[in-house]
């Protein structure tokens, strides 16, 4: 079963990224308490996912210890490929997502790492960018299910 293993938000821009267990999501705005939630919210910028194995296999093939938080995406997600979503509507907890386009890694993540390689190593596994279709509740454990 795929499932949501961490929530993470920043209140500021650039600010760092807090664990919370539950988050209320707003349709065409964003995750309430997160820097992004605004009126009218781009498609891209409402909330982003990404694998929690993506993660593990860097850590573990260059020898780091980063956090889940550190990569700085809202829902971190455990046995599902989300590369595999672009186009995809989505049942997580009481809400819906549409998944819009792959969020890839920036220049000032590989900074704020430390690592050159961050860059080239998340290309492709940088998670996702999702539209908020349904506003609602999720909480870590949520199942994530393709609709």
């Amino acid at each position: 079963m795929s499932k949501i293993l961490e929530i993470g938000i920043a209140k500021i821009n650039n600010g760092s990224i807090t664990n919370v267990e539950t988050i209320e999501i707003t349709e065409g705005k964003g995750i309430k308490g997160d820097r992004y939630f605004i009126d009218d919210n781009d498609i891209r910028s409402q909330i982003t996912l990404i694998e929690s194995e993506n993660i593990d296999y860097y850590n573990s093939s260059f020898k780091t210890n980063f956090s889940y938080k550190d990569f700085r995406r809202n829902l971190i997600t455990k046995d599902i490929k989300l590369n595999d979503l672009i186009g995809k509507k989505l049942s997580i907890g009481s809400s819906e997502l549409l998944v819009n386009d792959l969020c890839r890694p920036c220049k000032s993540l590989q900074e704020n790492l430390g690592k050159d390689n961050i860059i080239k190593e998340f290309l492709r596994k940088g998670g996702l960018r999702c539209q908020i279709l349904k506003s609602g509740t999720i909480k870590i454990g949520d199942e994530i299910k393709i609709i």
